[in-house]
């Protein structure tokens, strides 16, 4: 019976198991973003929002404590200066599981996990980029084509018929 039980094992020590989920974790605070097994992403759900926890509490304490679980000075900054800001106002779920089908070598069942709010700050970001795109295709449109290069593949059977002639 499990009773009392927790989590998954995942076919792993009790050390590679939590380097692995603090690995993920850095990961996905990173990228906002990333793909792996069903059994791992429903863990790092777990643990991700307690990290976010933390990070939305701000105070000195808690962001050494985040600290014992994300180790990248860069993304422990960015989660207590962007992302906790983003989700000041949700009490939990800052995470979404998404099931992408089945790998191919080992058919393992895969998902994507992703920050809830990603989407909204991706659309914020893209509308900037969206208008930065057009800018550029009409800069480029205004500019008049230079004439093309000749081709230096012609050249090349002539060198080659040079050489056999020279051989014989």
């Amino acid at each position: 019976m499990k009773h009392r039980v927790v989590g998954r094992r995942l076919d792993r020590t009790t050390e590679h198991r939590t380097a692995m989920l603090r690995n993920m974790v850095t990961s996905l605070l990173r990228h906002e973003r990333i793909v792996t097994t069903t059994p791992k992403a429903k863990e790092l759900k777990r643990f991700a929002d307690k990290v976010i926890t933390l990070a939305k509490r701000g105070s000195a304490h808690h962001r050494r404590l985040a600290n014992r679980e994300v180790k990248d000075v860069e993304v422990l900054n960015k989660l207590f200066d962007s992302i906790a800001g983003r989700f000041k106002a949700r009490p939990g779920g800052y995470t979404r599981i998404v099931r992408v089908g089945r790998r191919a070598g080992d058919n393992a069942d895969m998902s994507v996990i992703e920050l809830v709010d990603r989407a909204a700050a991706e659309a914020e970001g893209g509308e900037e980029k969206a208008e930065q795109k057009t800018e550029k295709k009409a800069a480029k449109a205004k500019e008049p084509k230079a004439a093309k290069a000749p081709k230096k593949a012609a050249a090349k059977p002539k060198a080659k018929a040079e050489k056999k002639g020279a051989e014989e």
